[in-house]
């Protein structure tokens, strides 16, 4: 089988945009697609994913998370041609990994990145792939133009590993970041701060980020740095893992089908079932239509805060409760919500939530307090993304 020739990248955020430019670079016949619209410098884009991949023999995934792949992908199928390989470079679920890898079989090369953007710009990424040999072999020139490549067995294995490596580098960012802000109250001189932060275990990491982290003003630490940690690859690794976070798929009141854990099911810290009262009662009042759930939920002087149609709106919870008809919307069998973290502190504690409501995803963030002897949600303001 010959190497590609024409490249579609699906998914042009910060890495997409980077690895497209890169292979247009090196004279590959490039083509991007992203669900939001962008484009990637002189790269040719086009707002149909089907035209791309019509014209490809490898298409290239660099989406947000598990459910976008599987979303573009059933979406994109039946324009591939039958030698069109599928190389995954997101970073999902090794659930999601693997079902994919099921659903296409040896046309499927699941292949996430070590790397920041700068990274992939010079090629100099790390490549986790799992692949049949064949296919590999077929598109190693293009990985290897991005990167260094290392086998991995199968599917899962090569996403797990990277949920991990997304782990440790957390960690790495949280110690900088309070070593940073540390040193700036003592008063330490930044650049002084670096140098000794070089020598030590950090010392990679600072390497790497000096010049962004010494322009930074005192205070700043590493706000806005050049690699982004999200909650969502957290929760991933803690759901494969089974530590320390646990599945919330008993959050909702109907039977999870335990492939689709990870991306339908919440995941939330290994709290007390108390404090994730209200956040059931929440969930089921979605589910349902019936506000009787929602004032189980909220405190009686909850308000509900956020942008409809543009304007800014200050629900008190009656408000909020006569929006719901008491059934469930017409579109429910296909909705899921996930809590994508929670932190209690003493008798108040923070929680976020995604719900994929039709073509509109929601983030919702609640404050919770214990009173009177139960935990209820105070205050919830949410932001909708059509």
């Amino acid at each position: 089988m010959t190497a590609p020739h024409t490249i579609a990248v699906l998914g042009l955020r910060r890495m997409g945009a980077a690895i497209a430019t890169r292979l247009a670079d090196h004279d590959w016949d490039v083509v991007g697609w992203s669900r939001s619209g962008r484009s990637a410098g002189a790269v040719e884009t086009t707002g149909d994913p089907n035209d791309a991949v019509a014209k490809a023999d490898l298409v290239l995934l660099a989406l947000f998370d598990g459910r976008a792949c599987q979303q573009v992908v059933d979406h994109v199928r039946d324009s591939l041609r039958t030698d069109t390989i599928v190389l995954n470079t997101s970073t999902i679920a090794p659930a999601e990994a693997a079902r994919l890898a099921r659903q296409l079989g040896p046309s499927y090369i699941h292949a996430p990145v070590l790397g920041s953007v700068p990274a992939a710009a010079v090629g100099a990424l790390e490549i986790l792939a799992a692949a049949d040999r064949e296919a590999l072999e077929r598109v190693r020139p293009v990985l290897e133009a991005l990167g260094t490549v290392r086998h991995v067995e199968d599917a899962a294995t090569a996403a797990a590993l990277k949920l991990v490596a997304n782990n440790s580098l957390a960690g790495a960012v949280l110690a900088l970041r309070d070593s940073l802000r540390q040193a700036d109250a003592l008063g330490l001189p930044r650049a002084q701060v670096l140098g000794v932060l070089e020598l030590g275990q950090l010392g990679g990491l600072v390497a790497r980020k000096r010049t962004f982290l010494a322009d930074q003003p005192t205070g700043a630490a590493t706000a806005t740095a050049e690699f982004t940690i999200g909650a969502k690859d957290m929760a991933l690794l803690a759901a494969a893992s089974n530590t320390p976070l646990r599945s919330a798929a008993d959050l909702v009141d109907t039977p999870v089908d335990p492939e689709a854990d990870i991306a339908v099911a919440a995941m939330v810290p290994a709290v007390g079932d108390a404090v994730l009262e209200p956040l059931r009662a929440y969930i089921r009042g979605h589910a349902t239509g019936d506000p009787a759930h929602f004032r189980d939920a909220f405190l009686p002087t909850a308000h509900v805060e956020g942008l409809r149609d543009g304007a800014f709106v200050s629900w008190r919870l009656d408000e909020y409760c006569a929006l719901f008809t008491g059934r469930p919307a017409p579109d429910e069998p296909i909705r899921s919500r996930r809590i994508d973290a929670i932190d209690v502190h003493g008798t108040v504690a923070t929680a976020s939530m995604t719900l994929w409501h039709g073509p509109d995803t929601f983030t919702d963030i609640f404050l919770l307090t214990h009173v009177n002897g139960s935990w209820r949600i105070a205050n919830k303001v949410y932001h909708r993304n059509a």
